[in-house]
């Protein structure tokens, strides 16, 4: 048979961290994500834009008993976080404290908005890591103002940066049907707001398979380690498709390959800014694997410029 280009490479890498998840992920999983009661999420309907304000409530009430429940469970760091989720500043369209977590958080009026962001997050994003995600989010709204509006989609089970699970696209298998219906239920919202994705990390898997849903204007990939696919045209959508990745981001060095190990495949394919893969690449500073939404940076700019469709103005790698 003949081996794929970098299979050596691959192997190498595959093996090595395959063994050390097998070795450190169950122990380190078991002490950092001990078993922490929380409530079922609240039940609240089809969200349209006049059930909105009672969604959020309902969230928030979520959040307050699941923050009551870890205190009383011993769990302080859980308990402090899920509190802050509680805040009447707060705007959640779903919310979920069970397990490492989900959570889907709106920055910015979502029913009048001209321009929809949403962010999907990588590997290890979970409740108890939220706040760098927010942080994210946060720094794209104000840098595109307030006609816009930015969802922080943390609505699927993140894999762990050091597990087998990060390697495989089952993950995003399972988390691109919730997207896709996710971004349905955005266009009941609001039905005339163009809506982005904007993917990190693993996140990318996740969007690709997401990707042929009507409706997405654009569709981003930034510190990608492959879709899964061979080109922006396997994706079969509709979106304009593109792609960026910093001058210190680590992912670059992770072979852009794709193999069948023991019947599991085994990473993502062609690098997404890569020629081959045909997305337009833009420029996205010298950053690393967690700076492209960095305030102020070259990243940031052009996601904002993309999300409002400025296309013409997105400077490009």
């Amino acid at each position: 048979m003949r081996r794929p280009a970098g299979w050596g490479r691959l192997r190498r890498g595959l093996l090595a961290a395959l063994i050390t998840a097998a070795v450190v992920a169950p122990v380190s999983a078991a002490a950092a994500h001990p078993e922490i009661p929380a409530p079922a999420p609240a039940r609240v309907g089809p969200v349209t834009a006049s059930t909105l304000d009672r969604a959020y409530a309902a969230n928030r009430a979520n959040a307050d008993e699941a923050s009551r429940m870890a205190a009383d469970h011993g769990d302080r760091g859980r308990a402090a976080a899920v509190r802050a989720m509680a805040s009447p500043s707060r705007y959640f369209l779903s919310f979920d404290a069970r397990g490492s977590g989900r959570a889907t958080e709106v920055f910015g009026d979502l029913a009048e908005a001209d321009h929809v962001a949403v962010l999907v997050p990588g590997s290890d994003t979970t409740l108890d890591t939220y706040d760098r995600f927010r942080e994210g989010a946060l720094a794209l709204h104000r840098r595109l103002g307030a006609h816009a509006a930015v969802v922080a989609w943390l609505g699927y089970e993140t894999p762990g940066t050091i597990s087998p699970a990060v390697l495989t696209p089952g993950r995003a298998e399972q988390a691109a049907p919730e997207l896709r219906e996710f971004t349905d239920e955005l266009r009941t919202v609001n039905g005339r707001a163009g809506i982005s994705l904007l993917c990190h990390s693993y996140g990318t898997v996740v969007c690709a398979r997401a990707a042929s849903g009507p409706g997405i204007s654009d569709l981003v990939f930034f510190g990608s380690p492959g879709t899964g696919e061979d080109s922006a045209a396997g994706l079969r959508t509709k979106a304009r498709v593109w792609a960026g990745r910093g001058a210190d981001d680590w992912i670059a060095d992770v072979p852009h390959t794709e193999a069948d190990l023991f019947g599991t495949t085994i990473g993502f394919g062609t690098d997404p800014v890569s020629p081959a893969f045909g997305a337009r690449v833009f420029a996205a500073g010298g950053g690393g694997h967690s700076d492209y939404l960095r305030p102020g940076s070259v990243s940031l700019d052009n996601l904002a410029r993309i999300v409002l469709g400025e296309t013409s103005a997105v400077t490009r790698a």
